[in-house]
């Protein structure tokens, strides 16, 4: 399949019409009409349909559509990788994280990385680990910095190599009474709740339902300033993991370390090693930096 119609078809599916996507790559719409009618040639089935007056990508269209974000992706992460090994420009690379990793793990591995490496350029990209990973999936990014939940692992496809092991923390006001252990879900299961992010929120309800009851969540918000800043209004209990609260602790709150409850945080590649040069490195610099914070105590 030949890679300018592979792109031709991502356009398509991207902006939804021949018209948009031929404005997009700059190209005549018959151009871009014929990439695609040969694509349908060379893989034997129709991969667009007309709806009305615009065009719906078929079943078939979709899934190569996908794929062919992948494999763009690939082709150019190797262009790159192969340039920057034959010297012929500046390696770089691309991490996406999520923000209380930003905040705390990736400053000191992002400064050692360019102390040893000058001509190698890092590039920071914020995002939760579902869109990390699939940016590491598709080739936009080079390295991802996730999290996972002791309930749930990374998808196949990745290299993951774990960095630590982080606790988790109920979080509630610190002036408010309680009846119970503070470091016992099942003690604020009259209380509201403040969820996170989709992972975190189906982990918070996982964890509350062996714990015997259904949190009442008022509010749901992934900023982890945010929801201490909730609680400390008093306007319900959340919990948030160790980096988050080395990152920012609101001084309205009190945390309480959850026994026998963490998650993992990762770094993962795409494929299989050896990772490219310039990724080693980063990898490198960032086993070298990475010492476990000192963990909230209270």
């Amino acid at each position: 399949m030949d890679l300018t119609r592979l792109r031709v078809l991502v356009a398509v599916a991207r902006e939804g019409s021949i018209t948009a996507a031929a404005q997009t790559l700059h190209y005549a719409q018959p151009s871009v009409s014929h990439h695609i009618a040969r694509l349908e040639s060379d893989v034997g089935v129709p991969l667009i349909r007309r709806v009305g007056r615009g065009i719906q990508l078929t079943d078939a269209g979709q899934l190569l559509a996908a794929r062919a974000e992948e494999i763009i992706g690939r082709v150019s992460s190797a262009q790159d990788e192969l340039a920057a090994h034959a010297g012929l420009r500046t390696g770089k690379v691309r991490l996406a994280a999520f923000p209380s990793a930003l905040a705390t793990l990736v400053p000191a591995a992002a400064a050692r990385f360019a102390e040893k490496h000058p001509d190698l350029d890092l590039a920071l990209t914020e995002c939760e680990p579902p869109e990390a990973l699939t940016a590491l999936r598709n080739g936009d990014v080079d390295v991802a910095l996730v999290f996972e939940h002791t309930d749930a692992t990374t998808a196949a496809g990745f290299t993951t190599s774990t960095v630590l092991d982080e606790p988790l923390y109920v979080v509630s006001r610190a002036d408010a009474p309680i009846d119970g252990r503070r470091d016992e879900l099942a003690s604020y299961a009259d209380r509201r709740w403040i969820a996170g992010c989709e992972r975190c929120r189906m982990h918070l309800l996982a964890s509350c339902a062996r714990a015997g009851f259904t949190p009442d969540i008022a509010f749901e918000t992934d900023d982890y300033v945010a929801a201490q800043a909730l609680v400390a209004a008093g306007l319900g209990v959340t919990t948030l993991p160790g980096l988050a609260l080395a990152a920012s602790r609101h001084a309205g709150v009190r945390v309480d370390r959850i026994p026998d409850d963490h998650r993992r945080i990762v770094v993962a590649t795409y494929g299989r090693p050896p990772a490219p040069l310039p990724v080693q490195a980063f990898l490198d610099s960032l086993a070298d930096s990475v010492t476990a914070p000192s963990w909230p105590q209270g």
